[in-house]
């Protein structure tokens, strides 16, 4: 037996069940009752992020204070045995690293600020936006813009399209000839 409380979900469709309950929706058999925090919400990414905090602070506890792993450390990144002094071969080696990856990270960030710039603002959409959508600050592909055809236009209706233009911006000249 599945007890529902009397508040619905904000779609209105779906009853939440309480606890003890199977969860079951009531209403609806299509609806589905959706997670407490979405995959895009910021709990989810708040948890992610000190989840991967609380990972680095336990690697670099790990090697702070666990002598074979400290060791092991110093060997590979080349700050053990070293030439004139103690990091010689930590910057002629593994420090030298540091630079192109700074730089690669750079480009990479760059890269990523351009196409975000560029392609269309629909979530989750790679294709390039060309198309403003009036009243928005949004720019759309051919795919999600409305008054785009999705499956292309013929040349008669691009002139149709063109013609209607060079009319209504004549109307709009004499209307403002005519104040």
């Amino acid at each position: 037996m599945t007890e529902t409380s009397g508040s619905a979900s904000p779609s209105g469709s779906v009853a939440t069940p309480k606890a003890g309950g199977t969860g079951a929706p009531t209403g609806d058999p299509t609806a589905t009752a959706s997670p407490a925090f979405p995959p895009d919400s910021s709990g989810n990414k708040a948890v992610w992020l000190g989840g991967l905090l609380v990972m680095i602070v336990l690697i670099a506890l790990l090697i702070a204070f666990i002598g074979a792993l400290r060791h092991w450390f110093a060997l590979h990144t080349g700050t053990l045995h070293g030439g004139p002094d103690v990091y010689y071969n930590f910057w002629s080696g593994f420090g030298s690293d540091l630079g192109e990856a700074t730089l690669i990270s750079a480009v990479c960030v760059g890269v990523y600020t351009g196409v975000r710039k560029v392609n269309c603002h629909t979530k989750g959409c790679w294709r390039i936006g060309h198309h403003v959508l009036e009243g928005t600050p949004y720019i759309l592909c051919n795919h999600h813009h409305p008054d785009v055809p999705n499956h292309g236009a013929t040349h008669e209706q691009i002139l149709a399209e063109h013609h209607k233009f060079k009319l209504e911006r004549e109307a709009e000249k004499r209307v403002a000839a005519s104040r």
